[in-house]
Order: structure tokens, then C-alpha cells, then sequence
């Protein structure tokens, strides 16, 4: 009829067409409140492991001299422990990848037994200086001590090693004088910094390891990345130097020093610039706010 209401058309389209718009806007709202509860999850676990990282970092900044002594001496016995399982399978395989992997048996006692090395203190202990929990004197002082110490503990558990097992003594030569003799290249550079970097972003992964199982598969793949494809690091070639020196090696002190230096500065580049520098901005929000915060308390 002319004069009907057009009204229940309206409706009975509106029914038809009209639940697409109201399902669709449902559906945006739900994804929108599930990406933001993502993005919420993420500040959180970003500020746990912030407050997780600036805590470590100062607990190894103020631990006193004779404890800073011992974790480094058995730092560098355990660096020596994995580089006599690299030359156990190194010596009967002849396969460098699989001798890197054994190497991680080194890096896991480190974290097992709570050792310190020199090259795992380029990230939690500068979170911590930075956010105002330690004082850049104390990290200098870690740093030299930690180094020291490493490089003695190794160069004694190395004599026990050439000691124990001569048939090692000649892969030991080969191995350290392909290290020292090498050069300063664009390829050793930037093995050199790769290795800094590359443990600093194993201690990162491992204090975020929730059992021994994922820290033996971090410790194994820091192995076989660092000795496996021979990345240049100062601390831990720097003792399989030494183990070859009393192998017999003809490697002079200053031949293993004018590689050192310059091997050891690039590790801490790649540890603090390629690795701590981008998580430093990533927190830096948190970072201001904790300086603020400890200011407060001081006042």
C-alpha cells in the first residue's frame, strides 16, 4: 500500500545489513584491548628485568676485594676447564665447531658456580652505575680485578692441563699462534667485536634462564659461536695462549700483549656499544627515573 509505514523495511534491512558494521567494531575492540594487554605485558617484563639487571649489576659492583679475587681466579679456572674439553674433542675429531661447543662447558660452570668473567660485566653492572647504584670507580675497579684475576686462574690451571695431557700440547700451539699471529685486520676487528658482543648478550640471555637445562643450551651455543667460529676475545684465548707458551709455543709476552690490547678494547666496544648501548635507550624512561629516585633517598 502507498500509505504503509516504510519503517519495518528499515528495520528488517537494518537486521539483514546493519549486525556486519556492529560485529566488525566488536571484533576492533577486542583486538585493540588484546594488543594493548600485549604491549602492558611487555612494560612489565621490561621492568622486571630492568630492576632484575640494575640489582645484579649492584651486587657485583660492591662485593669486597677478596670476593672479587676468588670469582675471578675461579673465573679463569673455568674458562680453562672449557678450553680442555675443546681440546679433548678438538684432538679427536679435528672439528672446530664441535671443540667450540665443548667449550661450553667452561661457560656453564661459570654460571653455575658463580664465577666471574671479565667480558660478562659490559651490561649489569653499567645498568647499575647508570641508574645511580654504583659509582663508575667501582666499576673500573670490578673490571681490572676481574681481568687480573681471570688471567691468573687460567695461566695456573693451564699448567695443570699441558701437564696432564701432552698429547694436547701441539694442538694447543696451533690454535693459540693462529690467534696471536693473525694480525689487526678488518676481519680480526671485527671477530673481536662480535666475541665482546656475543657474551655480553649470553650473560643477558642466562639471567633470564629459568633452569640449568637453559643455561646449558645458552652456554653451548655461546661456544660454539665464539670458539667455534673464532671470534677473538682477550680473557679466554688469552689463556689458551698461555697454555700453549708452556706447551713450548714460540709466543713472547710481547707478542701476546700487542694482541691483547687491542682484542681486549674492541671486546668491550662490541659488549657496551653493540649489545648494552641499545638497551640502555630502550630503558632510558627507567634509567632517569631510578637516578631521580636514589637522589631522593640521598636527600
Amino acid at each position: 500500500m502507498e500509505g504503509s509505514d516504510p519503517r519495518p523495511d528499515s528495520d528488517e534491512n537494518a537486521g539483514e545489513h546493519g549486525d556486519a558494521p556492529v560485529a566488525e567494531n566488536a571484533d576492533a575492540g577486542a583486538a585493540t584491548v588484546e594488543v594493548g594487554g600485549v604491549e602492558q605485558r611487555l612494560e612489565e617484563e621490561l621492568h622486571a628485568e630492568f630492576e632484575n639487571t640494575v640489582s645484579e649489576g649492584e651486587e657485583r659492583l660492591h662485593r669486597t676485594t677478596r670476593a672479587l679475587v676468588i670469582t675471578g681466579l675461579f673465573g679463569g679456572v673455568d674458562v680453562g676447564l672449557g678450553i680442555m674439553a675443546m681440546l679433548a674433542v678438538k684432538h679427536a675429531t679435528g672439528n672446530e665447531l664441535l671443540a667450540g661447543i665443548a667449550f661450553g662447558v667452561g661457560l656453564l660452570a661459570l654460571r653455575l658456580a658463580h664465577s666471574e668473567l671479565f667480558t660478562e660485566d659490559f651490561m649489569l653492572p653499567v645498568n647499575a652505575v647508570l641508574a645511580a647504584h654504583g659509582t663508575v670507580v667501582q666499576l673500573f675497579r670490578l673490571w681490572s680485578v676481574t681481568l687480573v684475576t681471570n688471567l691468573v686462574g687460567g695461566w695456573l690451571f693451564m699448567w695443570l692441563v699441558v701437564a696432564a695431557f701432552p698429547d694436547y700440547r701441539a694442538d694447543l700451539r696451533t690454535t693459540a699462534a693462529s690467534y696471536v699471529t693473525a694480525g689487526f685486520t678488518m676481519e680480526t676487528a671485527a671477530l673481536a667485536l662480535l666475541a665482546g658482543s656475543t657474551i655480553t648478550l649470553m650473560t643477558r640471555m642466562s639471567q633470564s634462564a629459568t633452569s640449568d637445562v637453559m643455561l646449558a643450551v645458552i652456554s653451548m651455543i655461546g661456544g660454539l659461536l665464539v670458539v667455534g667460529l673464532g671470534m677473538h676475545h682477550g680473557a679466554l684465548q688469552s689463556i689458551l695462549v698461555f697454555g700453549a707458551m708452556q706447551a713450548g709455543a714460540e709466543i713472547s709476552v710481547g707478542s701476546w700483549l700487542g694482541w691483547f690490547w687491542w682484542v681486549t678494547l674492541l671486546n668491550m666496544v662490541g659488549g657496551m656499544i653493540l649489545m648494552t648501548g641499545p638497551r640502555i635507550v630502550r630503558t632510558w624512561e627507567l634509567v632517569r627515573r631510578e637516578r631521580r629516585r636514589q637522589g631522593a633517598q640521598r636527600h
